[in-house]
């Protein structure tokens, strides 16, 4: 454990992507999403069916509430007397004006923790894009430090652990022997994972770090070795395109022509039950498992569980003693170490050009 000392910082930003939360936002919110890739409104008309089907409005800002009470119930629980923020890149409340606010409150310098625990493009560079966005248009804006990527912290792992071991309990006991996991991710351009993490390829093999991790505790604790595979859902590019394969539907068929019977799907590239999870996972995988005759269980994201919310705490503090010259402790599971806390130049870069970003060596 980390002494219970945020110096220098005088404030924790919570940083997500953005939910619409009315039919009318969806597709202004979709455009947001994809300015610059000249994707037509009729697209992100028949994209914004997905949130349709759920009343318009996307569970994620409300799973941000949430873990915005549960974080300051456990900063004040640990005594910590520290304010914590939230912007979204997408959709309001915005970067720009959280950081405007946090200026007007006094503000100096804030950690920020990025609801996206893994390495690439999209779920890192593109966040510390937004963030120096937001403080190039806000005139004497609070210093923001971007917290480093947690895909192999123990507060992210254990709670996927337990609901693995959970969800394959749940499976009817017939077929739970032979049954398989089955990681799932947001499939990303092949070539942005090839360009992930500074050397490359960072994005799958923090995923394979993370699933492997995930069986090896499953099968300590099952005494028995679970076949697993890792599969990608929410493609979303052109078709001549190369995205990260198989599709979790197209894996399940595959699965069931082989003969398994059962599955967990684990959403493992997720931190909270959002869009890409209800539709992707609970509507369209399940109904793909029901129709080749597979048992399937999708077991819940981190959320709220305690251990999650707990593990931004441990990355606030063992950053506040980095940047007090101090040597932290940093708490890491499986074969891979841990992320360094800036990125190094050019990492993960961005596939339509150059652009500043906060939280760079």
């Amino acid at each position: 454990m980390h002494p219970a000392d945020p110096r220098p910082y005088d404030a924790l930003l919570l940083v997500s992507f953005g939910a619409p939360e009315r039919p009318e936002d969806v597709v202004p919110f979709l455009e947001n999403v994809t300015r610059g890739r000249g994707i037509p409104r009729e697209r992100l008309e028949e994209v914004g069916e997905h949130y349709y089907r759920f009343g318009g409005r996307s569970p994620l800002n409300d799973q941000n509430r949430a873990f915005l009470a549960a974080l300051r119930e456990d900063l004040a629980g640990a005594g910590l007397d520290l304010p914590v923020y939230w912007g979204n890149r997408n959709w309001d409340p915005f970067l720009a004006d959280t950081v405007a606010r946090m200026r007007a409150d006094g503000v100096t310098r804030a950690a920020c923790f990025v609801t996206s625990a893994y390495s690439s493009y999209s779920s890192c560079r593109q966040y510390r894009e937004n963030l120096a966005d937001a403080v190039a248009a806000v005139p004497g804006a609070p210093r923001l430090d971007k917290l480093r990527v947690y895909f192999n912290h123990p507060g992210f792992l254990e709670p996927v652990v337990d609901a693995t071991l959970a969800g394959l309990a749940d499976l009817p006991e017939d077929v739970r022997e032979s049954a398989h996991l089955v990681f799932v991710t947001h499939s990303i351009p092949v070539a942005m994972n090839e360009s992930s993490g500074g050397r490359g390829g960072a994005y799958l093999q923090q995923h394979r770090s993370a699933a492997g991790e995930v069986a090896d505790r499953v099968r300590l604790e099952t005494a028995r070795r679970v076949p697993h595979e890792l599969v990608f859902c929410s493609r979303s590019g052109p078709p001549h395109v190369p995205w990260l394969e198989p599709d979790v539907n197209d894996h399940l068929e595959q699965l069931a022509a082989e003969g398994v019977r059962g599955v967990v799907l684990v959403p493992l590239g997720f931190v909270s039950d959002h869009m890409e999870v209800v539709y992707d996972l609970d509507t369209e995988a399940l109904a793909t498992a029901a129709r080749v005759g597979l048992a399937a269980v999708r077991v819940p994201t981190p959320g709220v569980d305690p251990r999650f919310v707990a593990l931004v705490r441990d990355l606030l503090l063992e950053r506040a003693a980095a940047e007090r010259g101090e040597e932290p402790s940093r708490a890491t599971l499986g074969s891979l170490p841990p992320r360094p806390d800036l990125c190094a130049a050019g990492c993960c870069p961005n596939p339509r050009g150059a652009r500043p970003a906060l939280s760079e060596a």
